[in-house]
């Protein structure tokens, strides 16, 4: 069964001014706020395989919005981390900027879930409205809102 993007996305998962300028210490950022809170007991060797999916993948950036993840074990479920940087972080083979970041834990078992999840969170960037919105939100839960109003 498909988990809602509102059962994924928590306000303490969100960091809207990132203060790294490049991708390592931006996901390190991101991932540190997620061990923080619980979501991942190892952050180091998740740091690890997002930066190693990274080296063979690099993720794509469209619309300033990229999403760095790591199929492991070292999550039980889907957890998401977002950053947000205003002059952006430099992702992928031709350093596009983005603004956003949302970096994506998923266990094996659930990778239907996870290509539902980021097929949610890809339509919802791609809306100018909604992007806008995430761009100058001032408080997370205005954020959090943003991505899940009118999705299921």
């Amino acid at each position: 069964m498909a988990i809602a993007l509102s059962e994924l996305l928590d306000e303490t998962q969100v960091i809207l001014r990132l203060r790294s300028r490049k991708l390592p210490n931006a996901l390190r950022e991101i991932i540190q706020l997620l061990a923080q809170n619980g979501k991942i007991d190892d952050p180091q060797r998740f740091l690890e395989q997002v930066l190693t999916r990274e080296q063979a993948h690099p993720s794509v950036v469209d619309n300033g919005v990229a999403f760095p993840h790591a199929r492991t074990d070292l999550v039980n479920e889907i957890v998401i981390g977002i950053g947000r940087s205003r002059a952006g972080i430099p992702v992928g083979t031709d350093q596009q900027r983005a603004r956003l970041l949302f970096v994506i834990g998923v266990p094996e078992r659930l990778v239907n879930d996870y290509l539902i999840c980021v097929g949610t969170l890809v339509r919802r960037v791609k809306d100018d409205a909604v992007r806008s919105t995430l761009l100058r939100a001032e408080a997370t839960h205005e954020f959090i809102n943003a991505l899940t109003a009118d999705t299921l």
